[in-house]
């Protein structure tokens, strides 16, 4: 059965953050589907034509070819026309990531944004978080981790340290 992922960058304090980096490349190889909100799906459109801009760097433009191929999930009430790659969502979180589950396929099933993993962990779907922890305070915004009164025992599968500074930490739930 596919997996589960939530992951996305975030500061020291818990809040997503925007910096992006090529060790991206490597964890959108193991994506097999994935599923966006709305404001997510908007930012991310910039990579459907990303790879027209001369300026890019080898490594955005790997991950631009690596991206565009890429099923994507549209959750939205209030886009109609989607770009590239993309569908909107026929149901709700829970009901599309057991119809992905069913289907044939391979890769993981990835969430990308705070709102839908909220969702999606409040119905014990993730079975994997994935952070890239920035060292910076943010002091608020959207929360990485959904604020739901319930305890979620995890297992520390991976950690890798960038640059000094950066560290990216990967849990699997404990079931």
């Amino acid at each position: 059965m596919r997996s589960v992922t939530y992951s996305m960058n975030v500061s020291l304090d818990g809040y997503i953050v925007g910096p992006d980096g090529g060790f991206w490349i490597d964890e959108i190889r193991e994506v097999g589907v994935h599923l966006l909100g709305p404001r997510l799906y908007e930012t991310m459109l910039y990579w459907e034509t990303a790879d027209q801009d001369a300026s890019l760097d080898d490594s955005k433009l790997e991950w631009t070819a690596l991206w565009k191929p890429l099923p994507k999930v549209v959750f939205s009430t209030t886009l109609s026309a989607l770009q590239g790659n993309a569908r909107l969502a026929s149901g709700g979180v829970a009901e599309e990531i057991e119809r992905l589950r069913a289907e044939p396929g391979e890769g993981d099933i990835a969430i990308g944004g705070a709102t839908l993993a909220a969702e999606a962990a409040a119905s014990g779907l993730i079975d994997e978080y994935r952070a890239v922890v920035y060292p910076v305070l943010v002091g608020g915004g959207i929360p990485f981790f959904p604020q739901r009164e319930r305890r979620v025992d995890l297992e520390l599968v991976e950690t890798r340290t960038f640059n000094a500074k950066v560290v990216y930490l990967r849990y699997r739930v404990a079931r």
